[in-house]
């Protein structure tokens, strides 16, 4: 149980991980995992359960004119949970505390995490300025 929606951690593949992100598609599984990888955290990638999808609603049609097809449910696309090894792994903490560092050496800044920029670009905190 999370103490808060920022910090979640549950048992993947029988360890118990800090969860990085949920319902991740798998480019974005290919990203993350180098990240973290590379900054020496042991990454956990487990297949996501699918939603659940309501019943289809019923459609009126006249007596003995039923249709013998049935709609085939909306198929999602397939999406993964990303979780490290280490449960105390926080998200926000490790971004906005700059812990977490590209493979060519920068700092991971919001924007790079959430792949808006190709090139993460080092900024110099508000606290020296």
């Amino acid at each position: 149980m999370a103490i808060n929606k920022n910090h979640e951690f549950e048992e993947l593949d029988g360890v118990k991980c800090g969860i990085v992100e949920k319902n991740v598609p798998p480019a974005r599984v290919a990203f993350l995992k180098k990240i973290l990888e590379y900054n020496r955290f042991t990454v956990i990638v487990v297949s996501s359960p699918a939603p659940k999808v309501a019943a289809a609603p019923a459609v009126a049609t006249e007596p003995g004119t039923e249709s013998q097809q049935t709609p085939l449910p909306p198929t999602a696309p397939e999406t993964f949970t990303v979780g490290v090894t280490d449960y105390t792994f926080n998200t926000i903490n490790a971004i906005f505390g700059r812990l977490l560092h590209t493979p060519d050496g920068h700092v991971v800044t919001l924007a790079y995490w959430q792949q808006k920029e190709n090139i993460s670009h080092d900024e110099v905190p508000y606290y020296e300025m």
